[in-house]
């Protein structure tokens, strides 16, 4: 979703809030540990480490499996996950804890308005995994990539960042293809209308590995 999503009235949303179970862990630590980490979307933007340090968002990231590997996996980098149901999020505070990660902030928050907020270039990489499809197709004006959300993604990446999406939803897919090979300020690394390998250092989710 984006601004060019949006009707004077009401915006449209891409997702929709699920009641999740929390387990009592959970509870807690959105009580206790995610402020320490979340990012106020109505602050101003600063960056969140204020070292400089290079900048990856992911959108919608589940259960937080995939973006604690690689944060465990560049310490050098920030960070920031951005989700809105409370149990995914619970869940990466739980991996967070445990594995003792401090190179991770949270976004529990719709992320389009907040994007919008964000200046020119200051990400270096956006991870975005299996969004909903949205199959039926007068539920496609709610698909997340569409072309004024896929500017805004150009937009915020600096020169040579990286943008990884992943679906397996093959009408969706070409969807993605199709809008991100029209957007001026990406380049598609597999070459226009191709689609790229899995990078090496993209975790399988739970579901890809039940096949």
């Amino acid at each position: 979703m984006s601004h060019s999503l949006n009707s004077p009235h009401r915006p449209i949303r891409s997702f929709v809030l699920r009641q999740g179970r929390l387990t009592d862990a959970q509870g807690d630590l959105l009580q206790t540990l995610l402020p320490r980490y979340r990012i106020d979307p109505a602050a101003p933007w600063t960056h969140p480490w204020g070292d400089g340090r290079p900048l990856a968002l992911e959108i919608g990231f589940g259960n937080g499996e995939h973006l604690a590997a690689l944060a465990a996996s560049r310490p050098g980098w920030g960070f920031i996950g951005a989700e809105v149901h409370g149990p995914g999020v619970g869940a990466l505070l739980l991996r967070m804890r445990d594995e003792e990660l401090h190179n991770i902030r949270i976004l529990k928050d719709d992320v389009a308005p907040w994007l919008a907020t964000l200046p020119d270039g200051c990400l270096q990489a956006i991870i975005i995994q299996f969004p909903d499809p949205w199959p039926k197709k007068r539920h496609h004006k709610r698909r997340l990539i569409q072309p004024g959300f896929a500017g805004t993604l150009g937009r915020l990446l600096a020169a040579g960042g990286e943008l990884q999406l992943a679906t397996d939803w093959e009408a969706y897919a070409r969807h993605m293809l199709s809008i991100l090979d029209a957007e001026p300020n990406l380049v598609n690394t597999a070459g226009p209308g191709h689609f790229a390998s899995r990078p090496a250092n993209r975790i399988p989710t739970r579901f890809e590995r039940r096949g």
